[in-house]
């Protein structure tokens, strides 16, 4: 049960790069994945999560992220995407995939009445991590 992830590089301030998250020996289609981040000297951040095909397939954004991130998943691929688009200085980070069965672990916020992705769940399994540079 292994998860990798892959495309991060280093990108100039307001440009592009997509993260893929691969899974092998288990079937994503049943599992919520969930897009981390830390910087250097920072807490780990949950950026995004998409719940399971199974469950709801509803996805979830940090307010640092949202409008400029899209996760998405590909199952015939057993592939997550986590698109990230008008790139930031402070997007440079260390970013991870993680899986845990079902739905998103996702904390409510009733004063805006959304949900933003959880950042202290320990999900079950963690892929090695992708750095991403934004920088000129």
């Amino acid at each position: 049960v292994q998860l990798v992830e892959s495309g991060g590089g280093l990108v100039q301030p307001g440009g592009s790069l997509r993260l893929s998250c691969a899974a092998s020996g288990f079937t994503l289609d049943y599992y919520a994945i969930g897009w981390f981040r830390q910087a250097p000297g920072k807490e780990r951040e949950g950026v995004s999560c998409i719940s399971s095909s199974s469950s709801d397939g509803n996805t979830y954004y940090a307010d640092s992220v949202k409008g400029r991130f899209t996760i998405s998943r590909d199952n015939a691929k057993n592939t997550v995407y986590l698109q990230m688009n008008n790139l930031k200085p402070e997007d440079t980070a260390v970013d991870y995939c993680a899986a845990d069965r079902g739905s998103c672990s996702v904390i409510y916020r009733p004063y805006y009445s959304d949900y933003v992705p959880d950042d202290q769940y320990e999900y079950d399994c963690w892929g090695q991590g992708t750095l991403v540079t934004v920088s000129s």
